[in-house]
């Protein structure tokens, strides 16, 4: 397969990584949010307004359940709302268009929230910036997989989701810094930092092309040229790559004339290709960072371990010190076994050992340091192995032709279990509910470790891959493990005909000759 950017280096692809760069920027505020909110319902001055007095509590204050549930839970709500109906929206708005509407979005939902003192206030606001995020999160992620050169593909998305963690540090040290303001002053500053992405990103789109590969499927073809010729280094061979796009594209045409949603499950090659994106998303949320995420300042308060804030703060720095770790390996080592298999296993371990220590001995200064120092190496499993990978695996296998259909339904299905968990969780935790506390582990720690065993049996490992090459491999019906050392051969170059290669075989036949014996 020949890409246009062969042969060079991060130097040489500086405007096209620049340009995906700034749109990795879009979870910088969803990590905010979520850093920030999580902080404010742990905050006197929130919780005054919003909340009630709990003598009885180390705050002074408390939120019921069903208040903590909407408040965290109906951003994801919205952002569930807006990524699964991105396919519709992509049909007719580019991903620039679609990313400058979630920054009005946003500013708009955020405006709201600081305006407001009034409960179905919060809530809408809280609604709207989910329905923001969705887009945010969709569009962006579809840009970067369309845009980026293939070796870089995993670099840019782990880019991506360390503006997350970014996002979510300087949202909890913000709140460690205003939570003893008194008053409103206390959550407005951090809600007000929200604002910082969208307007950034809202200017830097007018000087960015759009996705050559959507401008191809929409048939918008000299646009298509133009936008490769400004992405890529080695302009001789950029005719050659647009050639390659077209002709995948020309291939799925050929197996059905529409791209509709109800498309995504019709034929069995892209049924299973939605099934392996939706199941990959959906890692993360089987993971139980949620809890986490949502709620650590919370849990760490009502589990006594030394100053919430600053735990919060200390946990999310080491998420942002090993997710740029991970981003010097990812593009050279497996996604499938060594980094989503390892990091959830490490996910599910410290969920049961955090359960089983405040089961044995609650509330003690010695079960508080397992509890942090556990937490720690949780973050460290998912930031460093399982979150970008989720995200990575589910942007790589839907076919071009549907890509914005599937990865939209795959990370609306990520939204609802992330939703779910957060709309659940304060049943759990909350002293006023079950009052579980850490023990909510014992929920995600089989949950985490089901997980490994069907990432072993079904997910391919398609890293550095172009999607012209996931096309053809998706194609060629290859089951799971093949598909590491699968060689492809191009549509162009394989004459109109699926060609099946393995390395160290040194076979080549028609289509069916290499297949392996089933579709997973």
């Amino acid at each position: 397969m020949l890409e246009a950017s062969t042969g060079a280096g991060l130097l040489e692809n500086w405007k096209c990584l620049l340009a995906c760069t700034l749109v990795s920027m879009s979870p910088f505020q969803y990590g905010i949010d979520f850093g920030a909110i999580g902080g404010l319902q742990a905050m006197p001055g929130f919780l005054e307004v919003f909340g009630h007095k709990a003598p009885n509590t180390t705050m002074g204050y408390n939120i019921s359940p069903g208040r903590q549930q909407l408040i965290s839970s109906l951003m994801t709500l919205g952002a569930f709302i807006s990524s699964s109906g991105a396919g519709f929206f992509a049909t007719w708005l580019g991903r620039r268009q679609c990313l400058w509407i979630a920054s009005i979005l946003c500013c708009a939902s955020n405006v709201i929230m600081m305006a407001t003192t009034n409960l179905s206030g919060l809530y809408a606001g809280r609604f709207l910036i989910g329905l923001a995020n969705g887009w945010y999160m969709t569009f962006a992620q579809l840009y970067i997989q369309e845009s980026a050169p293939a070796r870089y593909r995993g670099l840019m998305i782990s880019i991506f989701q360390s503006w997350t963690s970014v996002g979510t540090l300087i949202g909890t040290v913000v709140d460690n810094a205003t939570n003893v303001l008194p008053g409103k002053p206390s959550y407005l500053i951090p809600l007000g930092i929200i604002y910082m992405v969208p307007v950034l990103m809202s200017i830097g789109l007018f000087f960015i092309p759009e996705s050559p590969r959507w401008l191809v499927l929409v048939e918008r073809n000299e646009e298509a040229r133009k936008s490769l010729l400004w992405m890529r280094p080695n302009q001789d061979a950029v005719a050659d790559e647009l050639d390659e796009i077209h002709a995948a594209i020309l291939a799925e045409k050929e197996v059905a004339s529409s791209a509709s949603f109800i498309d995504i499950i019709k034929n069995p090659v892209d049924r299973r290709r939605t099934l392996l994106a939706v199941a990959s998303v959906s890692i993360q949320a089987a993971s139980g960072a949620m809890f986490m995420i949502a709620y650590g300042t919370y849990f760490f308060e009502i589990a006594h371990v030394g100053n919430a804030f600053q735990n919060s703060c200390i946990l999310t720095a080491v998420g942002v010190f090993v997710i740029i770790l991970n981003s010097c390996v990812i593009s050279k080592i497996g996604r499938r076994r060594v980094f989503l298999m390892t990091g959830m296993t490490i996910c599910g371990i410290s969920q049961f050992i955090v359960a089983a220590v405040w089961r044995a001995q609650p509330g003690t200064v010695r079960t508080g340091k397992i509890i942090v120092a556990m937490s720690v190496i949780y973050i460290c499993g998912y930031n460093g192995m399982v979150a970008t990978y989720a995200w990575l695996a589910g942007g790589e296998i839907p076919s071009q032709r549907l890509r914005s259909h599937t990865f939209g339904l795959a990370a609306a299905v990520g939204f609802a279990g992330a939703w779910l968990a957060t709309f659940t969780a304060p049943y759990f935790i909350n002293p006023d509910a079950l009052n579980w506390g850490p023990e909510y582990g014992w929920i995600w720690g089989p949950s985490c470790l089901v997980t490994v065993v069907w990432i072993f049996f079904f997910l391919p490992e398609i890293k550095n891959r172009t999607l012209e090459e996931v096309d053809e491999m998706f194609d060629a019906r290859l089951p799971a493990r093949q598909f590491r050392r699968y060689v492809c051969v191009g549509r162009r170059a394989a004459g109109g005909e699926k060609v099946v290669k393995h390395r160290g075989s040194g076979v080549d036949g028609a289509e069916g000759g290499g297949r392996g014996d089933g579709a997973w």
